[in-house]
């Protein structure tokens, strides 16, 4: 009988996990790859425990659901119609889905022509976007992101949100697609920087993944 019990409870375990809508994206690369600036320590409980909470919430708060069926953004679209733990997972899911392809251990990327040119007229130059996305960033109270967006408009600005919350949320005061998201939340930074969120946004530079910026600009503005 303790056997047949064990069997079924490993079924209904692997049958939930096939019935999974949406799952974590790998990691591009080594928990230790992007020291000194972010610690591998932090970078592990980030992506195994956090992150991966939020997507493990998300399945189970949409679960025998129309919501299954939705792509992310699209539930995204009409958060404000959802319950708290739909808006906060499937916010928490996407923001560090996006999160982690934005940092690269390989240094010094840099925008596509097509990129920095927009980045100079809309904001004069890359070291006045850092200092600007930087600001939105140790600016927001408690826990948040800091956002590089394309709005509807095919421009580019600078936003940034509560919690999970993200601009492409019908809730969203600034709504855009999201092609650079920074995580403010004291999980992403707290072992190494402690209360010093300035340094580790001015850390945070040294890591970005401007090819994979670049490629999400390109595609919001087709």
């Amino acid at each position: 009988m303790k056997i047949k019990k064990i069997f079924l409870a490993t079924a209904l375990s692997a049958a939930t996990f096939a019935m999974a809508q949406f799952k974590q994206t790998p990691l591009p690369y080594a928990y230790n790859a992007l020291e000194p600036y972010v610690d591998a320590q932090t970078m592990e409980i980030h992506y195994t425990k956090h992150a991966a909470a939020y997507v493990s919430n998300l399945n189970k708060a949409i679960a025998g659901t129309p919501l299954e069926k939705e792509s992310i953004t699209k539930i995204l679209s009409h958060i404000s119609k959802e319950s708290p733990a739909v808006r906060n997972n499937a916010g928490g899911h996407y923001n560090h889905e996006l999160f982690w392809t934005v940092l690269t251990p390989e240094k010094n990327t840099q925008p596509s022509a097509k990129l920095a040119k927009a980045i100079t007229e809309s904001f004069g130059s890359l070291d006045a976007l850092k200092e600007k996305l930087s600001k939105a960033g140790a600016d927001r109270f408690g826990s948040g992101w800091a956002w590089l967006i394309v709005t509807a408009d095919k421009k580019l600005a600078i936003t940034s949100t509560g919690n999970q919350d993200n601009p492409l949320m019908d809730i969203a005061e600034v709504k855009g697609t999201p092609i650079l998201g920074i995580d403010v939340w004291e999980h992403a930074y707290y072992l190494k920087y402690q209360n010093k969120r300035a340094d580790y946004l001015t850390a945070f530079w040294n890591v970005t993944n401007w090819n994979e910026v670049s490629k999400r600009y390109e595609e919001a503005t087709k």
